[in-house]
């Protein structure tokens, strides 16, 4: 990712402005390194803390692994299917 301003934004199709608060977060939180080159900045990326990360998701992954794949029971079905279907009869 360059830094030149209009360079930038256009890239990331934000105002040079917005790019640079973000790149600026990702810094700060670690998950880049900079290296300025003229007038330019440019972005890596870092993987460690991103391993860190996935580390840490791996303890949680069990509780979503095969859920957001399938399709839920109740799909192609419309909520006012369900509830009708959860009425019990009119004794009348």
């Amino acid at each position: 990712m360059s830094g030149a301003g209009g360079a930038r934004g256009a890239v990331a199709g934000r105002s040079g402005l917005c790019v640079s608060r973000g790149t600026s977060q990702l810094r700060e939180a670690g998950l880049v390194q900079v290296r300025q080159d003229a007038q330019r900045r440019w972005y890596e990326l870092r993987p460690e803390p991103l391993a860190e990360l996935d580390a840490w998701l791996a303890h949680y992954r069990h509780l979503w692994t095969g859920r957001l794949d399938a399709p839920p029971a109740n799909a192609g079905r419309c909520p006012q299917e369900r509830h009708l279907d959860a009425m019990e009869d009119d004794p009348r």
